[in-house]
This record gives structure tokens, sequence and C-alpha cells, in this order.
């Protein structure tokens, strides 16, 4: 399986953005995808997830009602569309995959991409 996000960079506050996942090496059908995100000197934690099967999707408080999750199967690619973006949204972004599990739990996700930064600053 490989995971591969893009879509990062340098934006002001206020301005919008969307993050890329391409996945591949297997059917995603049964896994839920997830966002999370790490700032320097804090732990990864979780921004969103979708279950690729019905997407059902579901938000870290923090980031609900200007994030969205969604995915293309066609394309196999899951997206995070980031809207009004703060300085406290700086962090590397990473996506992952885990099997049927619905889990906010960054250590039960099998597998990540290599993350794509993203910094908001006036």
């Amino acid at each position: 399986v490989q995971l591969q996000a893009s879509g990062g960079g340098l934006v002001q506050p206020g301005d919008s953005l969307r993050l890329s996942c391409a996945a591949s090496g297997r059917t995603f059908s049964t896994y839920v995808m997830g966002w999370f995100r790490q700032a320097p000197g804090k732990e990864r934690e979780f921004v969103a997830r979708i279950r690729w099967s019905d997407t059902m999707q579901s938000y870290a408080n923090s980031v609900k009602g200007r994030f969205t999750i969604s995915r293309d199967s066609a394309k196999s690619m899951v997206y995070l569309s980031m809207v009004n973006l703060q300085p406290e949204d700086t962090a590397v972004y990473f996506c992952a995959a885990v099997f049927q599990k619905w889990t906010t739990k960054a250590d039960e996700y099998d597998y990540w991409g290599q993350g794509t930064q993203v910094t908001v600053s006036s």
C-alpha cells in the first residue's frame, strides 16, 4: 500500500487549500481513510476520517465546519478541503489508512503517507 500526500503550501489566514492523497496498492473499499497533522513539538492529532464504503465522515472539533474530507473512488484519491485556515492549523498533514476500523487513534492506522507541510502565516 502506498499513500502519497500533496497540496500543502504557505497561505495567509483566511485562505483555503486542498490536500490530496493518492492511494494505491489495493482496493480501499473496506478501509477507513484519515487525515492527521503534527505541529512542531506536538503529538500527531486526528483531523478527519472517512469510511470509503459509504463516505461516513467525522472531524476533530477544532476543524469542524472548516475542513471537509472526501474521496474519489474512480481516481483512488482522498481529499481534505480546508477553508478559513488559521495559524494554529500550521502542521505537517498526513493521510493514513486502516482496515475496517472506525478509529481516530493514530497508532491504530496501518498505512501512512509521507506528509505535506501546511503553513498559515501573514
